[in-house]
């Protein structure tokens, strides 16, 4: 007869359980989804992504519905899209990109006025 020491434990023995959810292990004293190192850290390049996609989107949008569908002069169209870009720019800077490394703030910055060029160029060009 087999001694008990000689059978395996069994790791799951001292599991806390809710469910079918393990909430807690007798070896590290914490919840198995509790991970304190992937804690949301907001990052600039997310907030450039943000202001990149909203600008893509609105810049188009607001050729062709001021110019395209309504009939508006061009002039109005550009100072239309001039300011949709201030305001995509105040946005993301309230979003976080004021305490942002300055290169991250000058790309926005930059970007923002490269696709507002391209609008204005299409529009005045």
């Amino acid at each position: 007869m087999p001694d008990e020491k000689d059978e395996p434990e069994d790791a799951n023995e001292g599991d806390v359980m809710a469910g079918d959810r393990r909430i807690a292990r007798t070896d590290t004293a914490l919840p198995d989804w509790y991970a304190s190192d992937t804690a949301y850290r907001p990052i600039p390049i997310a907030w450039f992504a943000g202001a990149l996609v909203l600008q893509v989107v609105t810049q188009p949008a607001i050729v062709m519905l001021l110019w395209g569908w309504i009939g508006l002069p061009q002039l109005v169209v550009v100072a239309v899209a001039l300011l949709a870009s201030g305001m995509i720019w105040q946005f993301t800077w309230d979003r976080g990109m004021l305490g942002a490394p300055r290169p991250w703030q000058w790309a926005t910055g930059l970007m923002l006025a490269f696709f507002f060029g391209i609008t204005a160029l299409s529009m005045l060009g």
